[in-house]
C-alpha cells in the first residue's frame, strides 16, 4: 500500500487535528491576513479541498483555532489549580504557573490568542473576549476565596474582587508576552514575579491596609 493511501485513511479526527495544528502555526507566524489555505494545507500534508471539506472557510478555520486553543489554555489553568482544599495563595500560584507554562510551551497558540484574534475584528475578537472573561471569572473566584478566609473579608467588596481579577489577568497577559520574547525568562520566574507583586498587595487588602492618594 502506498504512503499516500495510508495518509488518506487516517481517521478524520486525526487529520483535522493536523490541519488545525498547521493553522495555528501559520496564523501565529504569518498573521491572519497573510496566512493562506494553500500554505495551511501544505504544512498539514493534505490538499486544500480537504481543508475546506473538513473545516470550512478560512474564517471558520480561524474561529476553530481560537476556540480550540482557548479551551486548552483554560483547561490547563483549571487543572493546575486543582481542588478547593488548598490555601488560596497556593491555588493562585498554581494557576499563574499553569498559565505562564502554557504560554511558554505553546508560543504559537499564545500569539493567536493574545494578538491575532484580538486585532482582526469580529467574530474573532469576541471569541478572544470570551476566553479572557473565563479566566477573569476563575481568578475572581480565587480572590473571593482568599477574602472569605479572612475575618470580615478584609473589607474587600465584590467590586474589589472583580477589579483585582481584571488587573491581575491583564498583567499576566502582558507579562506572558514579554517573557516569551525575552531570552532566559522561565515560566516559573514570570509567575513568581506576578505572584510577589499581586499577593503582597492582596495581603495588605486582607488586613484592610489600603493606599490612598494624599
Amino acid at each position: 500500500m502506498a504512503g499516500g493511501e495510508k495518509a488518506r485513511r487516517l481517521p478524520r479526527a486525526v487529520r483535522e487535528r493536523q490541519m488545525v495544528d498547521a493553522a495555528v502555526r501559520c496564523f501565529a507566524r504569518q498573521g491572519y491576513q497573510a496566512a493562506s489555505m494553500d500554505g495551511i494545507a501544505e504544512l498539514a500534508g493534505v490538499s486544500k479541498p480537504l481543508v475546506y471539506l473538513y473545516l470550512g472557510s478560512k474564517e471558520e478555520l480561524f474561529t476553530c483555532v481560537i476556540r480550540r486553543e482557548a479551551g486548552a489554555l483554560l483547561a490547563a489553568v483549571a487543572a493546575g489549580v486543582g481542588g478547593p482544599g488548598e490555601p488560596p495563595d497556593e491555588r493562585l500560584w498554581a494557576g499563574l504557573l499553569a498559565f505562564f507554562t502554557y504560554a511558554a510551551e505553546h508560543p504559537d497558540s499564545w500569539v493567536v490568542l493574545s494578538r491575532q484574534a484580538r486585532t482582526q475584528g469580529e467574530p474573532f475578537a469576541g471569541e478572544a473576549a470570551r476566553m479572557r472573561d473565563g479566566i477573569v471569572r476563575f481568578v475572581a473566584g480565587l480572590i473571593g476565596e482568599a477574602a472569605a478566609g479572612v475575618e470580615g473579608g478584609g473589607g474587600i467588596t465584590s467590586r474589589d474582587v472583580d477589579a483585582l481579577a481584571q488587573a491581575l489577568v491583564g498583567a499576566a497577559e502582558s507579562l506572558a508576552g514579554w517573557a516569551n520574547e525575552s531570552h532566559g525568562v522561565t515560566a516559573k520566574e514570570a509567575a513568581a514575579t506576578l505572584m510577589n507583586f499581586a499577593w503582597a498587595g492582596l495581603g495588605n487588602l486582607m488586613k484592610s491596609e489600603r493606599w490612598s492618594p494624599r
